[in-house]
């Protein structure tokens, strides 16, 4: 108390501030502490989370192009398969073109030979005559 009557009323009050605020300041920081952590806490949930809608979107958008890619491939094959069919046809018609053009080919030949052993038979008819 001795000391107390040196001070003054508002210099007895500042000490007890101080004293107050000195005493308080640990709980202060140990709840600044526990709200910075909830934050960061909060913050990296946030970030976490889109990390993963991201790493969804990425899953989808690579699912769709697989999906395209399979298509694109299946309608190249079904044009291929298309294209060799048209060819196989057009093999087919071409030869059944020559083996008609080689038929017509071999009756003309005939019909010749014909005419030509009717000229030699009436050749030799009036050779005997």
């Amino acid at each position: 108390m001795t000391l107390m009557k040196n001070f003054t009323v508002q210099q007895a009050f500042a000490a007890l501030v101080l004293t107050a605020t000195v005493a308080i300041a640990p709980a202060a920081t140990a709840a600044e502490t526990k709200s910075v952590e909830n934050i960061q806490t909060t913050r990296l949930e946030f970030l976490d989370n889109q990390s993963k809608s991201v790493e969804n979107i990425q899953k989808l958008r690579l699912e769709h192009l697989d999906t395209q890619s399979k298509s694109v491939e299946n309608i190249q094959k079904l044009r291929l398969e298309h294209l060799d069919t048209q060819s196989k046809s057009v093999e087919n018609i071409q030869k059944l073109r020559l083996e008609h053009l080689d038929t017509q080919s071999k009756n003309v030949e005939n019909i010749q030979k014909t005419r030509l052993e009717f000229l030699e038979n009436q050749t030799k008819s009036m050779r005997q005559a």
